[in-house]
């Protein structure tokens, strides 16, 4: 009984040994086969070569990939002595011999042993088709998208029957989209017959965009007559998208530029509308956050590179300290002298603003400074036909955080309360016991705070130079002015408002003619009301 089961085992054993023998003897004889056709490339002719790279894709083997790579750059080489093809890199007066197919270096050769197995155009566009078809059924759906987007771009009837492989193996839905365009791409330029054609310019429509665009405009003079109506309807159905989708952008622009404003003029509100004060260093606040910023980010990557994404949470309270404490010195030192005088508090302060322009210079020097972006602020997105940039949707969700923390501390804190009673009735306020000197002074170093954050954020998305509170002044006074001094809800209409409208008008105007426009819209709304969108209810107000 024992000895039958010991023969059966044996058996077993050499049956299975004799399989793993033929499927190893197999898989030498294919390789050799694979070996003898990529040899065959060398001394070739272009148009033997185009039908041998077309042989080699079929057999769908992905080890030919680095082969046909090398000959589309000029870097397959055949050796004159016994007709082996290598991949060779410049090794000084030599050539590095890499194996075609395994990659596994094979020594050095003199370059005059070598002959250069020479490719053309031609040859090129039937690399990249078989290219595409090989690795369009690689296991990593990266790679596979990479393939079909290669194919997309260069559409070929001879990739159709890969492409028909590859969708039916396909189960990642983004791939299968791209596999999908880039199939009827490819029977746009084929041969197929017109209602197929005709499915596939539905396709490209569909899937939309500018590529999309593109192809069918390209196929449009030289397709059939038949096909020419479909084509036009199609070309005209995405320009009408991507008109929508331009619009879409533009008021994503405008939203973005809104939030900027709104980081620059939120301050000023405060300060104009409390004070009466025309502040025109507030700009040089922003400015003096943003090289706050700068200064940080140096220490950080000097002392700390590992805390650099954490650099602008740093700088933050750092900017609002900085630039609370500089206002509060201007306010003590100039500013309350000049109250009830706005004209001399504008040339005050627009002379406080160029000795902090000059002062920035001296100690930073005249030219831009570099602030980096943290890696959770910078690239961008799609979402649908539009293109979003972290950097612009952190600062429009920083900006509506500013909002609602000023909001709350003008309505819910003791300090807020004697701010708006100041605003309402100054004499009132003051007779109730309200110490209204240092509620002007608290309220100027709040206002040139908020603005030294407007800085760090500005940071990230403009040039920071002493300049860069000038770009932001005047269109602040004109947020503040249209949305109603001293309303922080008409600051935020009035911001984003004034976003929206100047890059709906750049396309159309250009930008300084659109800036024109604003300006006189505003001054035209400002004479129907003088106290902008929303006005400040009180005694004194009304007065």
């Amino acid at each position: 009984m024992h000895a039958r089961l010991i023969h059966r085992f044996l058996q077993c054993l050499l049956v299975a040994f004799c399989l793993v023998v033929t499927l190893f003897a197999t898989d030498l004889r294919a390789a050799d086969d694979l070996r003898a056709m990529v040899n065959a490339l060398g001394g070739g002719s272009f148009q033997e070569n185009q039908k041998q790279v077309e042989a080699l894709a079929k057999t769908g083997d992905p080890k030919i990939v680095p082969a046909l790579e090398a000959l589309s750059e000029g870097d397959l080489y055949q050796r004159k002595a016994d007709g082996t093809v290598f991949i060779v890199k410049p090794a000084g007066s030599n050539f590095k011999l890499i194996d075609s197919l395994t990659g596994d270096a094979a020594g050095e050769e003199a370059k005059a042993a070598l002959e250069k197995v020479k490719v053309n155009n031609g040859l090129r566009r039937v690399i990249r088709a078989a290219l595409g078809g090989l690795t369009l059924m690689s296991p990593d759906a990266d790679v596979r998208l990479q393939a079909a987007s290669t194919i997309l771009r260069t559409p070929s009837a001879d990739a159709l029957e890969g492409l028909d492989a590859a969708l039916a193996a396909e189960t990642d839905s983004a791939v299968r989209a791209v596999l999908e365009k880039a199939r009827a791409a490819s029977v746009l330029v084929s041969d197929r017959p017109v209602d197929e054609k005709k499915a596939a310019i539905a396709t490209v429509v569909q899937t939309g965009g500018r590529d999309s665009l593109s192809l069918l405009s390209g196929a449009l003079s030289s397709a059939d007559e038949s096909l020419r109506p479909d084509i036009e309807a199609g070309i005209k159905q995405i320009e009408d998208q991507l008109a929508l989708w331009a619009a879409g952008q533009n008021i994503w622009y405008g939203l973005s530029l809104g939030s900027v404003l709104l980081l620059a003029a939120i301050g000023l509100a405060i300060t104009f509308g409390v004070m009466g004060i025309i502040n025109m260093a507030h700009g040089e606040m922003v400015m003096l956050g943003a090289y706050t910023t700068f200064v940080v980010q140096q220490i950080i990557r000097d002392s700390y590179p590992a805390l650099f994404d954490w650099s602008l949470a740093i700088a933050l309270p750092l900017a609002f300290l900085v630039t609370g404490a500089v206002s509060l010195v201007i306010e003590r030192g100039i500013i309350r002298f000049l109250y009830g005088r706005p004209l001399e508090t504008l040339l005050a302060t627009w002379g406080v603003s160029l000795i902090l322009q000059q002062a920035v210079r001296s100690i930073f020097g005249p030219t831009n400074q570099e602030v980096g972006n943290p890696s959770w602020m910078s690239g961008a997105f799609d979402l649908g036909g539009l293109t979003i940039t972290w950097n612009r949707m952190w600062i429009i969700v920083f900006s509506l955080a500013v909002f609602g923390f000023l909001l709350f501390l003008l309505k819910k804190t003791p300090m807020g309360l004697q701010m708006r009673a100041v605003t309402q009735n100054r004499r009132m306020a003051s007779s109730m016991g309200i110490r209204t000197p240092w509620i002007d002074a608290l309220t100027f170093a709040l206002g040139s705070g908020i603005a030294g954050i407007a800085g760090v954020a500005l940071s990230q998305i403009d040039n920071v130079s002493p300049n860069l509170g000038q770009g932001y002044i005047i269109d602040s006074f004109m947020v503040v002015v249209f949305g109603g001094v001293g309303n922080l809800w008409g600051t935020l209409v009035g911001a984003f408002t004034l976003g929206i409208l100047n890059k709906v008008l750049e396309p159309y105007a250009g930008a300084v003619l659109g800036k024109i426009l604003v300006l006189v819209l505003i001054i035209l709304f400002i004479q129907k009301r003088p106290r902008g969108l929303f006005a400040l209810k009180g005694r004194a107000v009304e007065a």
